[in-house]
């Protein structure tokens, strides 16, 4: 029984599905995270709804697939919405929005501070913590220090919690703390690859000495992919992003190949810990949806893309409709035939 597990939720920086061992990468990127994903729950299929981190916080937080222009996050008007902070603080939970940037960014911290979460961001690091900074803000492992202090916080008053973890380190320049790992910062993305994982692996070192760990239930997702150039308006594989749901002794390891989007990631996990609550959510419990009604949404500024196993629909408000078909993951370019049915479901 999960209903009393505390969370951390980890949202990762331009975390592409293409850089783990278990997709296919071959440059020992992510030995940590392969490693993990042995040890818990694997998500092989899922896609973000975006190209921008704000788009990823919609999802992830909200349940709400991408509408053209702007993110939730930054629209006026955006207060007091059914969020995933609201069904956690309804059961009792300390929430927050842990962020190693400053949370003016994007709204962020008008956001998250109206829909039930308590906002840590960049103003409550001390200097004498910092082991590195740059415009984004305080390295990955800084930022995971402030957020074990605050489940410390939490547990030493008795009371569970959950935090949205969001990082930066993985964000050009790429600059993080020498000596972490063998690529020198400040010289490629892989090297912030490369350096989160390590955060991530050495963050999950330090929580296994909490009183509090055998009571996590950590989860990992990507808010988007690092590019999302590519041959078509909406590449599907510039989409596609890990996810990981670890909880040792909970549990039980395996993956997760039905096609999924960012926005069943909340379901899905208030399902694992068997809340009861009257949900506003529009994504899927992927452990409780039956065969066949899997989907994802993919977008950009304008486009909207919604994608089966077999086509991706395009609503574009330039040019109508139109469908291609998809095959391993991939848009062919080639037209695919869609009954006015489905038209009508994906809009």
């Amino acid at each position: 029984d999960l209903s009393l597990m505390r969370m951390m939720a980890g949202w990762v920086e331009s975390l592409s599905a293409d850089y783990m061992a278990h997709f296919g990468n071959q440059r020992g990127l992510t030995p940590r995270l392969d490693a993990l994903a042995e040890q818990g729950l694997l998500f092989t299929r899922l896609y973000a709804t975006g190209t921008r981190t704000v788009r990823g916080l919609e999802a992830l937080s909200l349940s709400l697939p991408p509408t053209p222009g702007q993110s939730i996050v930054k629209r006026p008007g955006n207060a007091d919405l059914f969020s995933l902070g609201s069904v956690f603080a309804s059961k009792g939970y300390d929430t927050r929005y842990v962020y190693g940037g400053y949370g003016y960014f994007d709204n962020m911290n008008a956001f998250f501070s109206a829909n039930h979460y308590q906002v840590v961001d960049r103003m409550a690091i001390p200097a004498e913590r910092i082991h590195h900074e740059n415009i984004w803000g305080v390295a990955d492992e800084d930022l995971f220090t402030q957020a074990l202090q605050e489940a410390d916080a939490s547990h030493a008053r008795g009371k569970p919690s959950f935090m949205h973890v969001m990082t930066t380190s993985n964000h050009r320049p790429y600059t993080y703390p020498e000596g972490r790992i063998d690529i020198p910062s400040h010289q490629s993305r892989e090297g912030g690859v490369k350096y989160t994982d390590w955060a991530i692996g050495n963050f999950l070192d330090r929580a296994a000495q909490k009183p509090w760990f055998k009571d996590t239930v950590f989860v990992i997702v990507a808010d988007h992919c690092a590019s999302s150039a590519g041959k078509t308006d909406l590449p599907v594989e510039r989409y596609h992003i890990p996810a990981l749901i670890y909880a040792p002794g909970h549990i039980t390891p395996a993956k997760v190949d039905r096609l999924a989007s960012q926005i069943d990631i909340a379901p899905t996990l208030l399902g694992l810990l068997h809340f009861k609550y009257e949900s506003r959510f529009l994504g899927y419990d992927l452990f409780d949806l039956e065969p066949g009604r899997e989907r994802a949404f993919i977008s950009t500024y304008q486009d909207l893309g919604y994608l089966t196993d077999h086509a991706l629909l395009r609503l574009d408000s330039r040019g109508g409709v139109q469908t291609n078909q998809v095959e391993g993951g991939e848009d062919r370019g080639r037209a695919a035939p869609m009954s006015s049915s489905q038209v009508a479901d994906a809009i």
